[in-house]
């Protein structure tokens, strides 16, 4: 399963630190509130967004309602004290089951369209 992204893709960092000296072509450090983040990215042209992250940020993201659908990976492996997929809070998030894919070295993929 490789990444859905080319060496062309935008990527975006979000990070408490200062962006450093260097950044790579193609690399844009947010300041800005994820709320304007979404917003400005969804007046542009082009249609879908890949997100790797952290609990936290998949749950900001979440927060501001700008999350269309979950892409899984589960891995067969038990992990005794795991990350969470996202940060708790007091939210519930409906997902509606779109498509269900196995690999043959036992990760299934589940593919969810958040529902609002």
């Amino acid at each position: 399963m490789g990444a859905p992204f080319s060496a062309d893709d935008r990527h975006y960092v979000f990070s408490r630190q200062p962006p450093p000296a260097s950044v790579p072509a193609g690399v844009e450090f947010v300041s800005q509130s994820i709320g304007g983040f979404a917003k400005r990215l969804r007046d542009q042209a082009g249609k879908n967004i890949w997100m790797m992250g952290g609990g936290e940020i998949i749950a900001s993201f979440l927060d501001e309602d700008v999350i269309d659908e979950f892409i899984i990976s589960v891995v067969p492996i038990f992990i005794g004290q795991g990350i969470p997929l996202i940060a708790p809070r007091h939210r519930e998030v409906r997902l509606k089951l779109r498509s269900v894919k196995p690999f043959p070295d036992g990760v299934v993929q589940v593919h969810y369209d958040v529902r609002t």
